[in-house]
């Protein structure tokens, strides 16, 4: 389909030992306990000074948390209880649980800090904690002061009897609960295998509500957390987690059994015409950045497109269920309670623009409304989260998830995929219902949640989707690497893939030749659907032709003028095509080099064309001012790259009489100059918001080269 594919470590199936294979589309969680591999981390932690106990807790969490069909983006969590020494070396009793916004999916031992139980089962007698209060008391019993946070759900693992406790938000339970009949489906489900507790937020009032229901059931394996999700605990580490996928499987079953039944679902748009989202994507990007309170906030976008994700984006009550709410409460920090549902693109570029924006405003609206409606409802006034959706729905294209980094927009588009695959789910069983209004805001609203998303300050260019044309030549690497130092998402151009991907600092590699326009509408589209736009193009790639002008051939001069000329203005104009669909402004920033100033003798076929980009650029900064679009070039010499070899750099030494190491410093400052500081200027000029129709001289100094 058209768009992106999911990888294939986000979408793992397997065939359980013994059981049927399910209909098409529906995963089976296989159990993949190996005893063998179980030894082996025993005996790997075992070497740096990690008990067994440990050790087998942080080989099954793994286990559990390389699913995302169990364990998503640092949700879940899982414990053991063990004995260990304190700082006089007595042995106490302590539990290791998951640290708070640790993924269970890389976690190592340090990821488990360890607590005293004797500082933390007392409070089970207490009839109310604050939050404030728990996170103290937690931290106070820690071993380490310096540990990470435990947990926000640590006191319902120390307040249960097990040694082995593990916590998943399995898509297969989410769907069979998250229905308005959930506990009755729960009960009959399970029976006597799993207590149901009710909905409660995450915290001290659940651990109380957890321990409650394993008191009314002590013989059960697990419980049954409606609207959030499953515990599984045993004596073992293996127990565990075999009681966990067998929990898991019976909901499974359910749902394949229901999927059998069901009719075929009904959609509409379900073909995604060919770079469809390449076209919206910048129109949807520029739209949600003009949705923050305090001024135009960019987002990175990350798109996906299944033929399950087709027909749940098309599904005629699309409306309803897409808009219920979260499936789990651990989503709603990164998606928000529900995504924007865009309309439909129908071949009219400007009408989905308007239709779009109305979609957007209506989404602020509401949102806003909604804060309104809840801020201050339990104590103190919170501060409102920006109204820009997190997740976009868009009939015929696919989903679009949002975020400030790459990394957070891939999280919020796989949670999105999750919540497809539940909803769907859902719906095969009966009518999916999340938890109500209120439990939402107090989720999304809640310190305790918030703080997983941390308070860094942004990077200097972070948001911000960067092309780089020859992305895999000397200076090309070294523009590659300062962006994503910078903090940009980075695609590295060039004309082999496998090279530009491997560029380090390359988010993307793309292949694309510069000379022709539809490799470059190629390229730029492949960014779209990656990035979701475009807001900093660095026209870089280039080549030297030699010769005098008066006696080279017209086709040595037409082919240099083709890459260093009108592959420069292919570029840019890709580029603004972008950026004005944005609505959000840019940068264009062309490599001009210091012949387009100070032309060499024989080197007129290079030197022309460059002087031509340079005026190009001066062009682009008049003509497309008014849209916030900023052009400047960089006028660099004397840089060993691909333009200047070693037996070019010998040459010339040699015509000049200097040694090499002369020639390369021959300039004001004495010193050669290097990729990276033509990098840094053209980062430079990416950071002057009000710098425009600009050349900076990367070259030690020469005034023969300088602007006049």
């Amino acid at each position: 389909p058209a768009g992106r594919a999911v990888p294939a470590p986000r979408r793992l199936f397997f065939r359980r030992r013994g059981r049927a294979t399910a209909p098409a589309g529906v995963g089976l969680v296989d159990s993949l306990w190996s005893s063998r591999d179980a030894a082996a981390s025993v005996a790997r932690y075992g070497a740096r000074g990690v008990g067994a106990d440990l050790a087998l807790r942080v080989y099954s969490a793994r286990l559990l948390g390389g699913d995302p069909r169990l364990v998503q983006h640092g949700g879940g969590n899982s414990s053991v209880k063990t004995t260990l020494p304190d700082l006089t070396g007595d042995s106490v009793a302590a539990m290791c649980v998951k640290g708070s916004g640790h993924d269970m999916a890389s976690i190592e031992p340090e990821g488990f800090p360890a607590m005293r139980l004797d500082a933390v089962r007392p409070l089970a007698a207490l009839e109310s904690l604050s939050d404030e209060d728990m996170v103290n008391a937690q931290r106070r019993s820690l071993l380490d002061s310096t540990a990470p946070n435990p947990s926000v759900e640590a006191l319902l693992h120390a307040f249960l009897p097990h040694k082995f406790i593990d916590h998943t938000h399995a898509w297969a339970v989410l769907a069979l609960t998250d229905q308005p009949d959930g506990a009755a489906r729960a009960a009959e489900v399970y029976g006597g295998r799993a207590a149901v507790v009710p909905y409660v937020m995450p915290g001290f009032a659940l651990a109380k509500a957890a321990m409650a229901a394993h008191a009314a059931h002590p013989d059960a394996e697990g419980l049954i957390l409606l609207k959030h999700g499953l515990f599984a605990f045993g004596d073992s580490a293996e127990e565990a987690y075999e009681r966990m996928i067998g929990l898991v499987s019976l909901a499974e079953e359910r749902i394949a059994a229901a999927r059998r039944g069901a009719p075929a679902a009904r959609a509409r748009n379900t073909q995604a015409p060919q770079g469809r989202a390449a076209e919206i994507a910048p129109v949807l990007r520029g739209l949600a950045a003009g949705a923050h309170r305090d001024g135009p906030r960019r987002w990175l976008l990350d798109h996906r497109v299944t033929p399950e994700i087709l027909a749940y984006v098309g599904g005629d009550e699309a409306a309803r269920y897409a808009q219920t709410g979260v499936v789990t409460p651990d989503h709603a920090i990164r998606t928000k309670g529900r995504p924007l549902l865009a309309p439909a693109p129908d071949g009219d570029p400007e009408r989905f623009r308007a239709r779009a924006r109305g979609a957007f405003e209506s989404f602020a609206r509401e949102y806003r409304a909604y804060f309104a409606r809840h801020n201050g409802r339990r104590g103190a006034a919170k501060t409102e989260l920006d109204p820009a959706p997190r997740v976009i729905l868009v009939p015929g294209v696919g989903l679009f998830g949002l975020g400030k980094s790459l990394r957070d927009a891939r999280i919020a588009a796989d949670l999105a995929e999750a919540t497809v695959r539940v909803v769907s789910d859902a719906e095969a069983l009966g009518r999916f219902e999340s938890i109500g209004e209120d439990d939402l805001f107090d989720i999304e609203y809640w310190s305790l949640e918030q703080a997983k998303l941390g308070k860094a300050a942004e990077p200097p260019l972070g948001r911000r989707a960067v092309v780089v044309t020859g992305g895999a030549g000397v200076i090309g690497r070294a523009c590659v690497s300062a962006f994503a130092k910078a903090g940009a998402a980075v695609a590295a151009f060039d004309l082999d893939r496998d090279m530009a991907a491997a560029v380090e600092g390359a988010a993307l590699g793309v292949a694309c030749d510069v000379t022709s326009p539809d490799s470059v509408r190629a390229a730029f589209d492949e960014v779209c659907e990656r990035f979701g736009g475009v807001d900093i193009a660095v026209s870089n790639a280039g080549a030297a032709w030699q010769g005098r002008i008066g006696e080279v051939d017209d086709a040595v001069l037409r082919e240099s003028f083709e890459l260093n000329f009108f592959a420069h203005q292919t570029v840019a104009r890709n580029a603004v095509r972008i950026m004005r669909a944005q609505g959000t402004g840019g940068a264009l920033l062309f490599n001009a080099s210091k012949q387009a100033l100070d032309p060499g003798r024989d080197f007129g076929p290079y030197g022309l064309p460059k002087a031509a980009t340079l005026a190009l650029s001066r062009q682009y900064a008049l003509d497309y001012g008014r849209d916030g679009i900023r052009a400047n070039a960089v006028n660099a010499d004397r840089i060993r790259s691909g333009l200047l070899t070693g037996e070019t750099v010998a040459a010339r030494a040699a015509a000049r009489g200097v040694s090499e190491d002369d020639y390369m410093r021959g300039n004001l400052l004495g010193r050669e100059v290097l990729a990276r500081d033509a990098a840094q200027a053209f980062v430079h000029l990416a950071l002057a918001p009000k710098t425009t129709g600009a050349v900076l001289t990367v070259d030690g100094g020469n005034l023969a080269a300088a602007p006049r």
